[in-house]
Order: C-alpha cells, then structure tokens, then sequence
C-alpha cells in the first residue's frame, strides 16, 4: 500500500465519509453491478457501524462497515486502487477487532468470492433470494476455526 494513504475510524453514530461512501458504492455499482442497496438502508447501516476508512489525499478510496460482531455490511475499495492490498487490509483491520468475520457475497459476484476465498473465507451456506432484487447470497466466515489470525499474519507478510 502507498505511503500517501490515511486510515481513519468513524464510530457509530457519525456521519462522516457516508456520503464519499455511498459515492464509491454507486460506481462499483454502476461498473460492476454489484452493491445494489438503496441509499436509506445503506446510510443507516454505515451510521449504525464502525467503518475503517482508506484515504488518499483526502478522498476515501476504500472502507469497511463493521458491525459489532464482526459481520462485514460494506467493503469497497476504488477500482483504481484494486490490487494495492486495501481491501485486505481493510478485512486485516476488521480481524484484529473480531474472532471471527462474516458477510454475505452475491453468488454472482465473482471478484468479491475470489478475493474472500483468498483470504481464507469459507462458504457457510447459500441463502435464496437474500437482496431485494431476489439474487442470491452466499454466507461468508473467517474465524478460529479457519486461522484467523495465522491468515491474516500471513496475508499481512505477503
């Protein structure tokens, strides 16, 4: 990761970053078809969570919304800066708070298994018709039973 990149904490209840936030999210979205959650459920889970923000020259560049049991609601990493090691640090970031971490991944979401899948995530289960526009869902875990913390060592070494 770049030397010129910041990392910030918003703690529940802020708004800070939510709308660079939902910015990022709306091109992912509109690149890749994927993070398609409408604007009021996205901002009351990004305010409800704590997210780990990357910064570069004060534009947010990735970020993770956490809730307090690990599970991951959000992860998007600009697509210019995919490829840098920021998502895994983000998810890094988020085990070293967490025993375990969790999410959902569209099963037609590609990239984001791979990446997952890299990371030592294991598919759980699938859920039928999880997102509001009836795709489906599979249920992603990291955690004691999978190395968590021994992954993520070695992730962080590489």
């Amino acid at each position: 990761m770049s030397v010129n990149i910041d990392s910030r904490v918003v703690t529940p209840g802020s708004d800070d970053f939510v709308d660079d936030a939902w910015d990022l999210k709306e091109e992912i979205n509109r690149r890749e078809g994927v993070l398609k959650q409408r604007r009021d459920f996205f901002t009351d889970a990004y305010r409800r969570s704590t997210v780990h923000c990357y910064l570069q020259n004060g534009d947010l560049i990735g970020f993770a919304a956490v809730r307090r049991d690990g599970y991951i609601l959000f992860l998007a990493v600009d697509p210019t800066h995919q490829g840098e090691g920021i998502g895994k640090n983000l998810v890094a970031r988020v085990a070293d708070d967490h025993d375990t971490v969790t999410c959902h991944a569209r099963t037609t979401n590609e990239n984001a298994l791979q990446f997952y899948e890299h990371l030592g995530f294991e598919i759980r289960r699938r859920i039928d018709n999880y997102y509001e526009d009836g795709g489906d869902a599979y249920y992603l875990k990291l955690g004691a039973d999978t190395g968590i913390t021994d992954r993520i060592s070695e992730l962080m070494r590489r």
